[in-house]
């Protein structure tokens, strides 16, 4: 699960998205973590919402790994 949550600053009379946080939720056991936080070092440049949105708001991203059992 992803949660997403968006920073918006007036200019000039113009509202405008300035910076997106999204939190993503892994549930996971414990010896999937280091895989999970590897991939979290990659994988919004692949992704062409990221690549497309990225020159123009501030896109970061946060793992929150939940350990099954």
């Amino acid at each position: 699960m992803a949660e997403g949550t968006g920073e918006i600053e007036k200019e000039e009379g113009v509202l405008v998205v300035k910076r997106i946080h999204v939190v993503l939720r892994l549930k996971a056991e414990e010896q999937h973590r280091d895989t999970a936080e590897r991939v979290m070092g990659f994988f919004a440049d692949k992704c062409p919402i990221y690549r497309t949105l990225k020159p123009a708001i501030a896109i970061t991203t946060e793992l929150a790994f939940e350990p099954l059992g």
